[in-house]
């Protein structure tokens, strides 16, 4: 089971990932957000594409589902933290940030601005 602690500390671990506040959450960014962790510590919204976020939610429905509005049509995904274990969640992050990476890291694309 996963922890907000977790995802902060796998999250951090990334290289070129700050953590900055976001409303009333958190974000993990490095060029641009690709993560958000809510203030209650329970779910955090992760920047996928379409196509990705809808693997995740078929392959693990208890654990992934699409952000409910516009931001969830781009792919940005609710994860339920306590659904996964620390190693599937810093898998999942590590998706959500490869988009976040600038291209001369090796890996980023231009992406939505993130849900609140």
């Amino acid at each position: 089971m996963a922890t907000a602690a977790d995802l902060r500390r796998l999250a951090l671990a990334l290289p070129g990932t700050v953590e900055t506040p976001h409303f009333d959450r958190r974000a993990f960014r490095v060029a641009r957000t690709y993560a958000t962790l809510t203030a209650d510590g329970l779910t955090a919204n992760l920047a996928y594409t379409p196509d990705e976020q809808a693997l995740k939610c078929t392959v693990a429905p208890e654990a992934f589902a699409p952000v409910p509005n516009a931001f969830g049509t781009r792919g940005w995904t609710t994860v339920t933290l306590a659904a996964l274990s620390p190693d599937e969640l810093a898998a999942a992050l590590e998706m959500a940030w490869r988009h976040a990476v600038p291209a001369r890291r090796g890996a980023g694309r231009t992406r939505s601005r993130s849900p609140e």
